[in-house]
């Protein structure tokens, strides 16, 4: 990974997370806000390890939520 496509992706990532978390707080969603952050220590830790060369773990997708009729 190049310096270039390192910035682009903590970019990416800073923009995408830090507006979910500004959303929640703006609307009093103190949960959502923090686990937005736990989401960015998350995607942050997987970046720090595919720079440092070890495989990233494989993540189960995230259960959907089911259908109210």
């Amino acid at each position: 990974m190049t310096r270039d496509q390192l910035a682009a992706e903590l970019n990416r990532i800073a923009k995408l997370q830090l507006s979910d978390i500004t959303r929640a707080v703006k609307n009093g969603e103190k949960s959502i806000a923090l686990n937005e952050v736990a989401d960015l220590a998350r995607r942050l830790n997987l970046l720090s390890e595919v720079i440092a060369g070890r495989p990233a773990p494989v993540v189960a997708p995230a259960p959907a939520a089911a259908a109210h009729p």
